[in-house]
């Protein structure tokens, strides 16, 4: 079956009987809330900071978008102490069925809810909002087009109007052969997030690039079992695909956010303390085991802020 791409992702990953209503994420694909309970101890940090933004109020609402297994707010939920703890409402956000092993006082959504008040984090959720491909031909952009069953591609039609405007301000296609992503998709999800948050922040962490430096022939690629593969979109593998951040930052803005700040994922980490440090030397004779186990947080720490890793992606900070 010939499909876009668009449509194509969206029946492989979220159709009947689709890759993420029948994978746990965890099988296929390393996150920062599986490399180091220090991811969640500085989203806890961060809602510590929107909750005394908010003046501490009675309900504080936590939301996690694209929440996977609800391993990360299971994390922050059992780190967050009891007077803090009796005033979240946490809500996890996924299409898969509710994991039976979450905590009862963890709400299961499948859709994001209205009237939020304190942070959503959304990781690595909008590099899965399907988009389509497009592709500079001599006679201007054409929708790439994906054969489901095999990955095979041919050229098809013009993009729509709003698709062209979008690749001209936010992607723009210089030369023949060269691909984009066009992520007007992405826009408006996270429009649609800063549209359900009344007071606080919402946060988007992903694979990112900017409008200087978009890559020539896009990044679609597909995970399986923990492995790079083809993205073919036959529902057997996770089919992503790099966030043009900027532009999902300039939506958040036309749905009302406040504020914008746009940093990585190493800089955002290390303001809310995750260093990476190392311990002090003369710890290993005072207390050898103590040494270690600050050794391997150290580790965990590195790979969260290595900039050529997981520290190099994108975070989009929003308020209300």
């Amino acid at each position: 079956m010939w499909l876009t791409w668009r449509a194509a992702i969206q029946r492989a990953l979220y159709g009947e009987g689709g890759f993420y209503l029948r994978e746990r994420p965890s099988g296929h694909f390393r996150t920062s809330v599986s490399a180091s309970p220090a991811f969640a101890e500085a989203v806890l940090a961060l809602l510590r900071e929107v909750d005394a933004e908010l003046g501490r109020p009675g309900e504080l609402d936590l939301v996690d978008v694209g929440a996977g297994e609800g391993v990360l707010v299971g994390h922050v939920l059992g780190m967050a102490g009891d007077e803090l703890r009796a005033r979240l409402r946490v809500t996890a956000v996924d299409l898969s069925p509710r994991p039976e092993s979450l905590p009862g006082e963890i709400g299961w959504s499948a859709r994001i809810p209205s009237g939020i008040r304190g942070l959503v984090i959304a990781n690595e959720w909008l590099d899965n909002v399907p988009v389509d491909v497009a592709e500079q031909t001599a006679d201007g952009p054409r929708l790439v087009m994906v054969h489901t069953g095999t990955g095979e591609e041919r050229l098809g039609d013009e993009p729509p109007e709003a698709d062209q405007a979008w690749l001209k301000r936010w992607w723009p296609l210089s030369c023949v052969g060269s691909r984009a992503e066009i992520g007007r998709t992405r826009d408006a999800a996270w429009a649609a997030v800063l549209n359900r948050l009344d007071r606080g922040r919402a946060v988007a962490i992903d694979y990112a690039h900017p409008v200087d430096n978009r890559p020539r022939r896009g990044t679609l690629t597909g995970y399986r079992d923990g492995a790079v593969v083809s993205p073919i979109p036959d529902g057997t593998c996770d089919i992503t695909a790099h966030v043009a951040l900027d532009a999902c930052a300039e939506a958040g803005r036309r749905a009302g956010a406040i504020s914008t700040e746009l940093s990585t994922q190493r800089a955002a980490l290390r303001a809310l303390g995750i260093t990476g440090a190392r311990p002090p030397l003369d710890l290993a004779g005072a207390d050898p085991s103590g040494y270690l186990r600050a050794l391997a947080r150290a580790s965990e720490e590195g790979e969260l802020i290595d900039p050529a890793g997981l520290g190099g992606f994108g975070w989009l900070c929003q308020r209300r």
